[in-house]
Order: C-alpha cells, then sequence, then structure tokens
C-alpha cells in the first residue's frame, strides 16, 4: 500500500501546496478586510463570492479541462489563483475583491475536478480507500497549516499574500513535471435536485442548510473571532481549533451512522452544535480564561457542525441508486454551495449589531430548522434497512469537489503523475 501512495506522492504534494495556500488566504483576506475597514457585510459578501464561482467552476469545469487537457487546464488554474492572491494587496476595494474571490473559487473547482478526477482514474478497488481517504486528510491538514501561516507576519502587510502566492505557484511544478497519462475526460456535473428531492429529502434539505451555516462561519469565522476581542493570531487559533476538530471527528461519528439511522445522528450532531452556537453567540470572553473558553467552544463547535454535511450526504447515498450516484454527489455539492452562497450574507446582517456573538446566532437559527426538518421527516419515513446501506466513505462525503461519489467503477492502474 506504501506503493500506491508514493506513486501519488507528487500529485499530493502539489495538492498540498495549493491548499496551504488556499488556507492562508481563507483566514487572511476577512481579518484584513478590518483592518481595512470592511464592514461585515462586504466581509460577508467575499464569502459568498467565492462560493459563487466554486458553483460555477463545478458547472463550466468539465467543458475547460475537457478543451484543454487535465495538465494544461490544472497549470491555468493555478497561474489564474497565484495572481489573485498576489493582486488582492495591490487592489484593495470591496468590489475588486468580490471579483477576485469569485475568480478564486472559480480556479479551486477545477482545481479539485483535476485532481478528483485523476485520483479516481489512478485507484483501484483496493486502493481506492486509501488514495481517496489520504486526499481528504491532506486537505485538512493543509487548510489548517495555512490558517497558522497567519501568525507569521502582519495582517496588515504584502508577506502573508506573498507566501500564499508562493505556495500556489509552486504547487503546479509537480504536476505539470508529470509522465502520467492523463485520465479520462471529466464527467459533466449534474445538477438534479428534483431527483435529489424524492431520493432524500433530507439529504437536499441538510445540504442546502449545512450551507447555509457552515458557509457563514468559513466565511465569517475569523471576524466573530476578533468582534470577542481578539487579536489576528488569537483569531487563527481560534479558526484553526475549529477546522482540526471537525476534521477528528468526521470518521469516527461516520462510522456510528453506519450502525444507526443516519438521521438520528445528525439530529444529535444538530442538538449539540446549536448548544455549542448560542454557549458562542451570547459569550462575553475576557482575559486568557476566556480565550482557553472560547478555544474549547471553537473545538466542540467544529466537531459537531463540520460533519453534518458528510452525515447528510451519506444519507442521500443510502437512497440513491446506485447508478446516478455521480449524479447525487454533484446535487449535494452544488445544493450546499448554492447555501453557501447565501449563508456569509445572512449572517453579516445580523452581525452588524452583534459584531462578535451574531454569526453564531444565525448559525444556531439555521441548524434549529434543520433539526426540525429531519424530526419531521423521522415520523415520516423509516430508515432503510441495514443492507441496502453504503458505508460511510470519508473521500465521497467531504465538501471538496464534484466527482467523488460511493461505488464508483475505477480505471486500470495507469501510474501516478
Amino acid at each position: 500500500m506504501s506503493g500506491v501512495l508514493l506513486s501519488a506522492s507528487s500529485l499530493f504534494g502539489g495538492v498540498a501546496l495549493l491548499l496551504t495556500g488556499h488556507g492562508l488566504l481563507t483566514l487572511l483576506l476577512p481579518l484584513r478586510g478590518v483592518v481595512e475597514g470592511f464592514g461585515p457585510v462586504a466581509i460577508g459578501l467575499l464569502g459568498s463570492a467565492y462560493f459563487a464561482g466554486f458553483v460555477a467552476g463545478c458547472l463550466h469545469g468539465p467543458h475547460l479541462v475537457g478543451r484543454a487537457g487535465h495538465i494544461r487546464a490544472f497549470a491555468a488554474v493555478v497561474c489564474g489563483v497565484s495572481a489573485v492572491a498576489f493582486a488582492y494587496p495591490l487592489l484593495v476595494g470591496e468590489v475588486a475583491w468580490a471579483v477576485m474571490r469569485f475568480g478564486f473559487g472559480y480556479g479551486l473547482a477545477v482545481f479539485y475536478l483535476v485532481v478528483e478526477s485523476w485520483l479516481n482514474d489512478r485507484a483501484t478497488n483496493a486502493t481506492r480507500g486509501l488514495l481517496l481517504g489520504t486526499y481528504v486528510m491532506i486537505n485538512h491538514a493543509a487548510i489548517a497549516a495555512g490558517q497558522m501561516m497567519v501568525l507569521a507576519y502582519p495582517v496588515a502587510g504584502f508577506e502573508l499574500f506573498a507566501v500564499a502566492g508562493i505556495l500556489i505557484s509552486v504547487a503546479a511544478i509537480p504536476v505539470a513535471l508529470s509522465r502520467a497519462p492523463q485520465p479520462a475526460p471529466v464527467t459533466d456535473v449534474r445538477f438534479r435536485p428534483g431527483r435529489l428531492w424524492r431520493a432524500s429529502p433530507v439529504g437536499l434539505v441538510a445540504s442546502l442548510m449545512v450551507g447555509l451555516a457552515n458557509g457563514a462561519f468559513w466565511g465569517l469565522g475569523a471576524v466573530s473571532a476578533t468582534g470577542f476581542g481578539l487579536d489576528e493570531n488569537a483569531a487563527a487559533v481560534f479558526m484553526t481549533v475549529a477546522v482540526l476538530a471537525g476534521a477528528v471527528t468526521q470518521l469516527p461519528i461516520g462510522r456510528l451512522s453506519d450502525r444507526m439511522d443516519r438521521r438520528l445522528v445528525l439530529a444529535g450532531l444538530l442538538v449539540a452544535a446549536i448548544g455549542v452556537a448560542l454557549a458562542l453567540g451570547l459569550a462575553r470572553p475576557s482575559g486568557p480564561a476566556g480565550f482557553a473558553w472560547l478555544l474549547v467552544l471553537a473545538a466542540a463547535f467544529g466537531g459537531c457542525a463540520l460533519p453534518c454535511y458528510s452525515i447528510a450526504a451519506a444519507h442521500a447515498y443510502d437512497h440513491a441508486d446506485p447508478t446516478d450516484y455521480v449524479g447525487t454527489a454533484s446535487s449535494l455539492l452544488l445544493v450546499n454551495g448554492l447555501g453557501s452562497i447565501a449563508g456569509p450574507m445572512g449572517a453579516a446582517l445580523l452581525m452588524r449589531a452583534m459584531p462578535g456573538g451574531g454569526l453564531f446566532l444565525f448559525i444556531a437559527a439555521t441548524q434549529a430548522a434543520l433539526l426540525g426538518f429531519v424530526l419531521w421527516r423521522l415520523r415520516r419515513r423509516a430508515a432503510p434497512a441495514p443492507e441496502a446501506r453504503e458505508s460511510f466513505d470519508v473521500a465521497a462525503t467531504a465538501t471538496v469537489g464534484a466527482v467523488i461519489a460511493p461505488g464508483a467503477e475505477p480505471a486500470p492502474d495507469q501510474g501516478g503523475p
């Protein structure tokens, strides 16, 4: 098995570098926006613009990859998002940054399409779980590492943008120099919300509502932390703790959902997340003890809220036709993306009145609405029989791209990039 990972090491290296730069920018931009005097609504717009670009990239990206090929498309989007990273401090403005965030989101979607189609093509039945599971773990680790890099230089300077741009630029080198054959063309993303609703109402609604809640957290979490009185470095630690907690709990919670009705697991996560979000929304921290308490709450929030999409996706796959797994995966991701577009803007309006806790009160309200729907559906439909359910797949249920689905038929081993 170690040989399988070694054969994909250059691709994983490119992924790690680019996503470290992406993680850095995800946290740096809202913090720099605060320094530049952007209000919560303007910073929320940046988050919404990123997810709008991501949805556009999921829909249009397959055509770009089909026309240019995997390696050239990868190199093109890496060059583009690298240029954007360097342009942020040169073109400081709410509208300019929103346009650049849209472009960055589009580029990240194409990046995920290329990488995931390559990994799917690279995998065999025996190695798929190892390859894709490693890929998802690299995603979480790289984004968390990038967020912690905010501690290296002042947020108000140019240095952090340069670091992000350099990391993204060099990510193209291992893939561009690959001698491996390119994989099959990327499958067009099929957006079929009607079919998803008929198969799994909870899967559809949960993907949308989790997008609203978690999209708001990704876009405004750092701003909320500064609203609690934390400085930029402490805000970086706050966000990183939440992200790492979500990564750690995802697999054990997923395995738990294999043993019972996944809607009950989702409901339990929502109850816990609502309680933690309310505690954060009403928190008035002060001093070292207050900061420590915020970190405890951040870990609890990340551990409960961030895996909700994975459980909702796994539930949708339980009810989907195996011949339509790719369509289900695409619809789930795009519905989640649509929610993520609206979430930051909705939360930003509440943060005008409550700079610190307003975000988490918005999240709690969103999660409470979802909890009510899940409880209603529990009374309307029985859980599928155990033999009809898919085992939890950490790669297929992660919010990273649109071409990973459970039970995908991999191509023969062709050698890694």
